[in-house]
């Protein structure tokens, strides 16, 4: 099995998110992709985060429609700060047999050798990385180049965005305004009668 692992705070989950899932499995050959919202993110700052259990409930409620998804509970269960070398040691555990996938952005691609153990990482799981726009430049290849020097597998998978963000989100949702067309309908009702994001 070809199995992606698409870790996020999920702050909250959103179309975009689903959206990008879809496509990594489409160009990647996926068999399912697993999301881990993370506990505490190493390097965020979580002023405007909501409860874990909440984030993982919404999660849950967004790939309800989507056979190809699944959520996963190991770093909130775990708790505190989330690294991706422990949940993916976990992950190989929970999957045996199974090709492991590790899906981004641009931005965490060109940082992640300086993560906890990332020869550990790309030993574990492919690197796959979504750049920021249709042209990404020479700055992002020439990182995949370095990273399989490295020995890590890494791909990058241009693929479209849709122009929505968990910050458009939570401000819409602190006002109390629609969250028609950003999240599944059972993922606005969710925040709304959780009052999640609002403003004291």
């Amino acid at each position: 099995m070809r199995l992606g692992v698409f870790g996020g705070t999920f702050n909250p989950i959103h179309f975009g998110h689903l959206h990008i899932a879809q496509e990594f499995a489409r160009m990647l050959g996926l068999s399912q992709v697993l999301f881990v919202p993370t506990a505490t993110p190493p390097h965020k700052d979580a002023m405007d985060l909501a409860p874990a259990a909440d984030r993982f409930e919404l999660c849950r409620m967004a790939v309800r429609d989507h056979p190809f998804c699944r959520v996963n509970d190991t770093e909130i269960r775990r708790g505190g700060k989330s690294y991706t070398v422990d949940t993916l040691r976990i992950l190989t555990e929970q999957y045996p047999d199974t090709r492991l996938f590790l899906l981004m952005g641009e931005d965490m691609f060109l940082t992640m050798q300086t993560w906890r153990e990332p020869e550990k990482i790309w030993q574990m799981a492919d690197i796959c990385a979504a750049p920021r726009s249709a042209d990404p430049g020479d700055e992002l290849y020439l990182h995949q180049e370095y990273l399989e020097r490295l020995g890590a597998r890494a791909h990058i998978c241009p693929i479209s965005f849709l122009p929505i963000s968990s910050t458009m989100v939570r401000e819409k949702a602190a006002k109390g305004e629609s969250l028609a067309g950003l999240v599944p309908p059972p993922v606005e009702r969710y925040i709304k009668e959780h009052g999640l994001y609002r403003r004291a």
